[in-house]
């Protein structure tokens, strides 16, 4: 059975929907059309949300572009009127912030936090990391070729890949993935109780508070360490130092993880596509392909959440002061006054003024991170395995409709 998140009744609001299901099993790598039905009604208009609430849903590309920079627009998850479907009580009872430490920080506290991690992240440090993820990928690809046939590409190849990267990067043993996978899980799940992520949670950030603690003590060269350092100076409590790694840890690898994974699949429905992908030798080919498939498949539901902090006059509307907002990348992704024909898949197209990482000061801080990942991963895999193929078809396979973070539960491969 297809599991959605709960949507709320609205019969007594006539004139406002409420936030559909982001994706349907009719048109899986597409927003659904009840969600694409939302730009019908402007770049900006209301929905009636979680708790009964009835907050500003964003569409528009270039209205989105604008607000993701606004400081009058706070993620922080506390303030009243913030849309959501999580009640920060939950978590808060188990002693834990919500939002993941400086993610759910407005400036100037988030910038500050955010300073200590952003030289790891840049691009000329993550573009020496390319001959470690290629070799990493080719290993993973030979285990797969060695094991079983059909295999899971999700357990083979998709979420093993971006664990073993973050876990060098922070310096956490990968022999304890399974351990961050399934709380990750947990946490990112549209459906899991507030007791279920609060637990999940905790459990994340008692294990990498041991971590930073034997990092204070014995020092390395990783991020886990670094953040150690800001604890040694007094610029860090261990336990904040222990909620950015979670942070980390969890944006590391289960994003990637189902970018790798769908738009495998993504690909094998379109093998014209592939082809281009596959036999290219030029590395802005290939470049180009990441950058629509983050377009095209915009892997993060429910859109980016804020609340205004003061009235915001845009597109014609007034947001209010106290008033929610979501923005919605999925949609902004396939605004027709950006992208031609947007529905089309086109590798070859220049998709780089895509939202798939957000914007503005908040924007994802592992990008360059993620795209090297995927630019590596997809042409490897099909020149590998020039015969790779799905083992079931697209309506038996098991699409994560139920998670905040869009992908595949699994996805068995024969070759």
């Amino acid at each position: 059975m297809t599991t959605h998140p709960a949507a709320p009744d609205t019969s007594h609001t006539p004139g406002i929907p409420d936030f559909p299901a982001p994706r349907s099993s009719a048109c899986p790598f597409a927003p659904s059309p009840e969600l694409s039905a939302l730009a019908d009604r402007g770049p900006v208009s209301r929905v009636r949300s979680w708790g009964d609430s009835t907050p500003w849903v964003v569409t528009g590309h270039a209205e989105q572009k604008v607000l993701l920079s606004d400081p009058r627009l706070s993620v922080d998850f506390a303030n009243p009127g913030f849309p959501s479907p999580i009640d920060p009580r939950h978590s808060r009872a188990h002693g834990e912030r919500p939002d993941l430490s400086f993610v759910g920080m407005d400036d100037p506290e988030h910038l500050r936090l955010r300073r200590m991690i952003s030289g790891t992240f840049t691009i000329k440090r993550v573009e020496a990391m390319r001959p470690a993820v290629q070799r990493m990928t080719d290993r993973l690809i030979d285990e797969m070729l060695a094991g079983p046939n059909p295999a899971d590409l999700v357990q083979s190849l998709a979420l093993p890949l971006p664990s073993l990267v973050i876990s060098e990067l922070l310096g956490v043993p990968y022999d304890d993935h399974e351990f961050f996978q399934t709380n990750s899980k947990t946490l990112v799940s549209a459906v899991a109780t507030g007791e279920e992520r609060g637990r999940a949670h905790k459990a994340l950030g008692d294990y990498l508070d041991d971590l930073i603690g034997e990092k204070i003590a014995e020092p390395g060269d990783d991020l886990l360490s670094k953040l150690g350092s800001h604890v040694r100076d007094g610029e860090l409590t261990r336990r904040e130092a222990a909620t950015m790694g979670v942070l980390l840890l969890l944006g590391g690898h289960e994003t990637t993880a189902n970018m790798i994974s769908l738009g495998t699949l993504l690909l094998l429905q379109h093998p014209g596509q592939l082809a281009v992908v596959r036999d290219t030798d030029d590395p802005r080919v290939v470049v180009g392909a990441v950058e629509e498939l983050l377009r095209y498949l915009s892997i993060v539901h429910l859109g980016r959440r804020r609340t205004a902090l003061a009235d915001i006059e845009i597109a014609g509307q007034t947001i209010g002061a106290g008033e929610g907002v979501i923005l919605l990348g999925e949609l902004a992704n396939r605004d027709p006054l950006v992208f031609e024909d947007p529905d089309r898949l086109d590798i070859t197209r220049n998709a780089r003024q895509h939202q798939a990482f957000g914007g503005g000061t908040h924007h994802c801080i592992g990008q360059p991170l993620a795209r090297l990942e995927l630019q590596v991963l997809y042409p490897t895999l099909f020149r590998r395995i020039p015969t790779l193929r799905a083992e079931v078809p697209l309506e038996e396979t098991r699409f994560k409709y139920d998670a905040v973070i869009y992908g595949l539960h699994e996805l068995p491969v024969s070759w």
